[in-house]
């Protein structure tokens, strides 16, 4: 019985000990100095599978490809009203911090609430296909169990009911 007490408090101590680290930042990990669009592409999909973008086909051979790959987001009246729909749901989204706002771009940071883990988010209207492209990846971690994905789709489907009201 004293061997499962200890082996609690351990634990205990541990948890406690991780979330403050990740409260005082620890996790954030580093900003990318390679985001942005260059020569049309937003930046490769993430070797491990903590990434999603929908330039995933422009990467053949890439070993996340399949993992990674994401549809765009469409345009409603134009790109930069799209972008503005867009910059409004991420001001709405707790946890969500606008870092970069262009007429073609937008840059987000998205923290998770306990851990304040920080995943990279990008929108590019690309005026030849009349998609917005998006790119949402982990700065940590070899998986992101989904998240990414699931931020994408959520923005995704408020975008189509903002764009559609009902």
């Amino acid at each position: 019985m004293l061997l499962i007490k200890w082996c609690l408090i351990i634990i205990a101590v541990i948890v406690l000990v991780t979330v403050l680290a990740g409260q005082s930042g620890l996790f954030k990990g580093n900003r990318p100095d390679d985001l942005g669009v260059r020569d049309g592409k937003l930046k490769p999909p993430a070797v491990t599978p903590n990434s999603v973008t929908s330039q995933a086909k422009l990467y053949p051979g890439h070993p996340q490809q399949n993992y990674a790959d994401i549809s765009p987001l469409a345009v409603y009246g134009d790109g930069q009203n799209t972008l503005a729909l867009i910059k409004a749901i991420i001001e709405a989204t707790a946890g969500a911090q606008l870092i970069e706002s262009k007429s073609d771009y937008l840059y987000a940071q998205f923290s998770t609430p306990l851990l304040k883990f920080v995943d990279d988010v990008e929108f590019w209207f690309a005026p030849n296909h009349n998609v917005i492209h998006v790119r949402s990846a982990s700065r940590l971690g070899k998986s992101d169990l989904g998240v990414n994905r699931r931020r994408i789709e959520m923005i995704r489907k408020q975008l189509d009911a903002l764009a559609n009201p009902s």
